[in-house]
C-alpha cells in the first residue's frame, strides 16, 4: 500500500502526519531519498533507513535529534511545522512508562508531541500500536481529497492492558475471597456446634429434671410390688384427706385416703382395711373400724397420722344417701364391676340383679351405693373395700375439673361437713383430683395389713413411703390382747369373719389353723387369771355365751385362745 500522496502539485510527495484541532488532515513533504515502502519487520540497526509509519505522524525508529520536513495543511493552505519524531517515544521508559498512546481522532497528539524530546528506546512487548490499513487500491476514496471517507478504525490505537498484572490481581482477590469464605464457614460451623451443644445440654438437663420431677430417675425411686408401679420418693408435696363411707342401712364403715401429689401431678386413692391397728385416745390398741365408731373423725385422723406418718388435712364423712345424690348430680358413673349385686329392695328370690357384672357398667346413684357396700357371704372385707374405691374413682372422673363448679356440686349435696373441711376446700380438692383422673394419672391402692392388724414390710416400703410419703409405725403388739383362733366349725370362712370381728373389737388376731374334726360348741380359754376379763370380752365380741369361757392351758403365746364350734354364728360385718 502506497503511503505517499500527491495532491497534484508536481512530483513532490506528501505524507499524512495527523489532524488538526478541527479534525482536518495535516501532511508533510517527504524528501525523495526517504520515499521507501514501509517494512513492518525492519529492525533498528539494519542496513538502510527505516521507513516512517504511515498515518500516525511519527517514525517509530527515529533517532533523537532527527527532524522531519515541515508538513503542509491542505485544509488551511498553510505550511505547518513538522513534528519532532525524535521527541516521541512509543516504548517510553520514562514517567509514563507502560501507558500506550491513546487514539486522538482530532490530531492533537501530533501537536502536543512537539518538543517532547526523548531518546529512542528498545521495543517493549507489552505495548503495541494498531497499524491501520489504508483504503486500499486507487478505486477507493483518497483521504486527501474532498469527499473522502474516513473510518475511525483506520486510525484507532489499541491499548492492551497488562494481562499478567490483571491476572495476579484477580488471583489475589480470588484467594482472599476464598480464604474469607473458608474462615466464615469455619466461624459458622463453630457457632452451630456451640449452639447444638447448648441445646443438647438444655435438653439433657430438662430431661433429668423431668425424670426427677416425675419420679422416674434411677436411684431415686423404688418399685411398689403391690401395685406394679414406680413412685418417686423424696421431698414432695401431698394434699391428703380421709373419707369415711357410712352405710346407714347395712351398718359398718369403709375408709379411704384421697391423695393429691402436687409434685408428681399424680393422684391416688389408698384403701384402708377396717382391721388396721390404731392407738385410741386412751392409749389402748384398737382397730380402724372401732376407732371411727368410738373416737370420731378427729381421734381417727390423729391415730392414722401416727400409724402412717402422714399429715391428713381434713375428714370427709360421706353417708350412703349423700353418695347416691353425688353420683346422680355428676350424671351417673362408669365402673368395671366384678360381681352381680342383688337389689336390696327385692322381696322375691330370682329377681334380676340391680348391678350386673361386666365392663363399663353405667351406675346410677342407687346402683353405685349398692355396689360400693356389697359384700358377698364369706367374702373378705377387702373385696367390698375395693368396690368402694372403684366407685370413688368413677365419681372423680365425672365431677367437674373447675374448682368453682365442683364447689357448687358439693354445696348442692347440703351435707354437714367436718369443721376441718369447708365446701370450698373440698370442692377445689376434688376438682384437682378430677383433672388427674380424667388424664389417666390416677390409681387406687390397697394398704397391705397383716392378720394382727399391723402393717407389713410391703406396706411400709410401698404405699406408706412412696404414695403417702410417710413411715409405717404400727402399735405395740403387746399393748392389745392377742387372741388365737382355731376353726372347728366346719365352715372355712368363719376364720376370716372371726378375725374381722376381733380386730374391729380392738384385739390382736393370731391364726390358729383349722381343727381336724368339727366341734359342736365353741370354747374360749385363758391361762392367766389376769386374762379372765379379756376372755369374757372376747366371747362377747364373737357372740358366744359366757359359759364358753374357761381357764385352761394355751399352747400359743396368745393371752386368750378360741376354738370355733358349730354354734358360732358370725355377724354380717
Amino acid at each position: 500500500m502506497n503511503d505517499r500522496y500527491d495532491p497534484g502539485y508536481g512530483d513532490d510527495q506528501y505524507q499524512l502526519v495527523g489532524y488538526d484541532e478541527y479534525g482536518r488532515p495535516v501532511y508533510r513533504q517527504v524528501p525523495p531519498q526517504q520515499t521507501q515502502t514501509y517494512d513492518p519487520y525492519s529492525q533498528p540497526g539494519q542496513q538502510g533507513q527505516p521507513e516512517q509509519q504511515q498515518g500516525y505522524g511519527y517514525d517509530p525508529y527515529a533517532t533523537a535529534g532527527q527532524q522531519p520536513p515541515p508538513a503542509y495543511d491542505y485544509g488551511t493552505g498553510r505550511q505547518q511545522p513538522a513534528p519532532s519524531y525524535g521527541s516521541y517515544d512509543p516504548y517510553a521508559t520514562g514517567p509514563h512508562q507502560g501507558a500506550a498512546p491513546a487514539h486522538d481522532p482530532y490530531g492533537q497528539t501530533g501537536q502536543t508531541a512537539a518538543g517532547a524530546g526523548t531518546a529512542q528506546q528498545p521495543r517493549v512487548a507489552e505495548q503495541t500500536a494498531h497499524i491501520p490499513q489504508q483504503a486500499g487500491p486507487a478505486d477507493e476514496a483518497d483521504p486527501g481529497r474532498p469527499g473522502a471517507e474516513y473510518h475511525t478504525e483506520q486510525f484507532a490505537f489499541v491499548e492492551e492492558p497488562d494481562d499478567n498484572s490483571e491476572d495476579v490481581i484477580d488471583w489475589l482477590k480470588f484467594t482472599e475471597n476464598r480464604t474469607e469464605r473458608r474462615e466464615e464457614a469455619r466461624r459458622r460451623a463453630r457457632s452451630r456446634i456451640v449452639a447444638l451443644v447448648v441445646v443438647l445440654a438444655l435438653v439433657a438437663v430438662g430431661g433429668v429434671g423431668y425424670l426427677w420431677y416425675a419420679g422416674k430417675l434411677p436411684g431415686l425411686s423404688s418399685d411398689d410390688s403391690a401395685t406394679g408401679t414406680t413412685t418417686a420418693t423424696g421431698a414432695q408435696k401431698r394434699d391428703v384427706i380421709v373419707v369415711h363411707l357410712h352405710d346407714t342401712k347395712g351398718g359398718g364403715t369403709s375408709t379411704a385416703l384421697l391423695v393429691d401429689n402436687t409434685t408428681t401431678k399424680k393422684g391416688t386413692t389408698v384403701l384402708l382395711p377396717n382391721s388396721l391397728a390404731l392407738t385410741s385416745d386412751d392409749g389402748t390398741t384398737t382397730t380402724l373400724a372401732k376407732s371411727v365408731d368410738d373416737d370420731g373423725s378427729d381421734g381417727t385422723r390423729d391415730a392414722l397420722d401416727s400409724v402412717l406418718g402422714t399429715d391428713i388435712e381434713g375428714t370427709w364423712r360421706l353417708d350412703t344417701p349423700y353418695l347416691q345424690n353425688l353420683v346422680d348430680l355428676v350424671g351417673n358413673i362408669e365402673v368395671d364391676t366384678d360381681t352381680d349385686v342383688p337389689d336390696p329392695a327385692a322381696k322375691k328370690k330370682g329377681t334380676a340383679p340391680l348391678v350386673n357384672k361386666g365392663q363399663d357398667q353405667t351406675l346410677s346413684g342407687k346402683m353405685a351405693v349398692a355396689y360400693a357396700t356389697y359384700r358377698a357371704p364369706g367374702e373378705a372385707q377387702n373385696a367390698q373395700l375395693e368396690r368402694f374405691g372403684q366407685v370413688m374413682q368413677g365419681v372423680l372422673r365425672k365431677i367437674s375439673s373447675d374448682p368453682q363448679a365442683a364447689t357448687t356440686t358439693i354445696q348442692t349435696l347440703a351435707q354437714i361437713l367436718d369443721p376441718s373441711l369447708t365446701d370450698k376446700d373440698l370442692g377445689s380438692f376434688l376438682a384437682g383430683l378430677s383433672d388427674l383422673a380424667k388424664g389417666g394419672d390416677y390409681k387406687t391402692d390397697l394398704l397391705p395389713v397383716q392378720n394382727d392388724g399391723t402393717l407389713s414390710a410391703q406396706a411400709g416400703e410401698g404405699v406408706v413411703k412412696n404414695v403417702l410419703g410417710g413411715t409405717a409405725k404400727s402399735p405395740d403388739k403387746d399393748a392389745a390382747v392377742s387372741v388365737s383362733v382355731q376353726n372347728a366349725s366346719g365352715v372355712k370362712d368363719n376364720t376370716e369373719k372371726a378375725r374381722v370381728v376381733l380386730l374391729n373389737g380392738g384385739f390382736t388376731f393370731l391364726e390358729g389353723g383349722t381343727a381336724g374334726a368339727a366341734r359342736a360348741t365353741s370354747e374360749v380359754v385363758y391361762s392367766d387369771a389376769a386374762e379372765k376379763a379379756n376372755a369374757v370380752e372376747v366371747a362377747k365380741t364373737l357372740g358366744l355365751p359366757a359359759s364358753s369361757v374357761s381357764k385352761g392351758k394355751i399352747s400359743t403365746n396368745a393371752g386368750v385362745a378360741v376354738v370355733l364350734g358349730q354354734d358360732y354364728k358370725p355377724s354380717s360385718d
